[in-house]
């Protein structure tokens, strides 16, 4: 099901100031809270979508994407398991990757467990197991938006582990049966959790399936436009800055973000331009300035 926009959601025009985005959301967001409409699925579907809403439209730098590019600026395009960070599975579930069956578990039990927990029943008693292990791998910032293959060590024998592509710092694998050695009386061996962590990368971010980055070009450049190059988790992409460009504005780089998991497509790389104001200006280039503000002035320059 199709998005709707989020303007259209909060009930704002796309002119909209920052103060009537904060008023309608906050109207709203009492209107459809859970604590008024207990067990109301529609409000609480509601409810979500308005805080979606409010998320992107109250940050600036969210807004102007969503605003260029819609909701694929923001990762609201779909088909992303990882986007955002967020658990894709609710308590758990199964992620089949190249042929390998990983499961996914970001804590917290389910709801057998909880009803086990008060009262002592609730679902099929699970069969004694092993002990679970949990140890940890550091992916770069390119293995986790690719996938790679890591060696973890379970008591001193190798494991090949396959992380797949779209990973987030954060999660966390279970592989069934590859954890401690099944106890007396029982044939099921216990769990091995590896925990993922990965390192920042000194220039790029990421929102689920965006890559972002900023650059920065002279009040020259972006009044002329330029021609620069943007790194990229594919390498340096020259990317053209039209005549006129301003401070904030975003472009789009499509397929050089992160795969998505469905398709084998990519989100896009959204290259953030931040226009520098010179310091330190020489006597030649503050006369020509002033000349440039004078005949600015006199209609000359629009």
């Amino acid at each position: 099901m199709a998005k709707r926009d989020y303007y259209e959601v909060l009930g704002v025009s796309k002119n909209a100031s920052d103060d009537e985005i904060k008023k309608a959301y906050r109207k709203l967001a009492i209107k459809y809270h859970p604590d008024k409409n207990p067990g109301d699925k529609e409000a609480e579907a509601k409810f979500k979508e308005i805080n979606e809403a409010h998320d992107v439209l109250s940050d600036k730098q969210k807004r102007a994407r969503y605003d260029q590019f819609g909701h694929a600026g923001v990762g609201g395009a779909g088909g992303n398991p990882f986007a955002g960070g967020a658990n894709p599975f609710g308590q758990g579930g199964n992620f089949n990757f190249n042929g390998q069956t990983f499961n996914f578990d970001f804590g917290g039990g389910g709801f057998d467990d909880i009803l086990g927990s008060i009262f002592g029943f609730g679902g099929p008693r699970r069969p004694r197991k092993g002990a679970d292990y949990q140890t940890t791998v550091n992916l770069t910032f390119e293995e986790a938006v690719f996938g790679t293959t890591k060696s973890v060590s379970v008591e001193g024998k190798d494991l090949k582990v396959k992380i797949p592509a779209g990973i987030d710092d954060g999660m966390s694998i279970r592989l069934h049966g590859k954890g401690g050695p099944a106890p007396e009386g029982a044939t099921e061996r216990g769990d091995l959790y590896v925990k993922i962590r990965v390192k920042p990368h000194k220039h790029l971010t990421r929102e689920g399936a965006i890559i972002l980055s900023e650059e920065k070009i002279s009040m020259v450049d972006a009044a002329l436009g330029c021609e620069i190059d943007v790194e990229t988790v594919d390498g340096k992409i020259t990317m053209k800055i039209p005549a006129g460009t301003q401070s904030g504005t975003p472009f789009k780089l499509s397929g050089h973000g992160v795969p998505f998991r469905t398709d084998g497509d990519r989100g896009p790389h959204i290259v953030t331009i931040i226009v520098e104001t010179p310091k330190n200006l020489s006597r030649k280039q503050k006369e020509l300035l002033e000349e440039f503000k004078k005949s600015k002035k006199r209609g000359f320059w629009g």
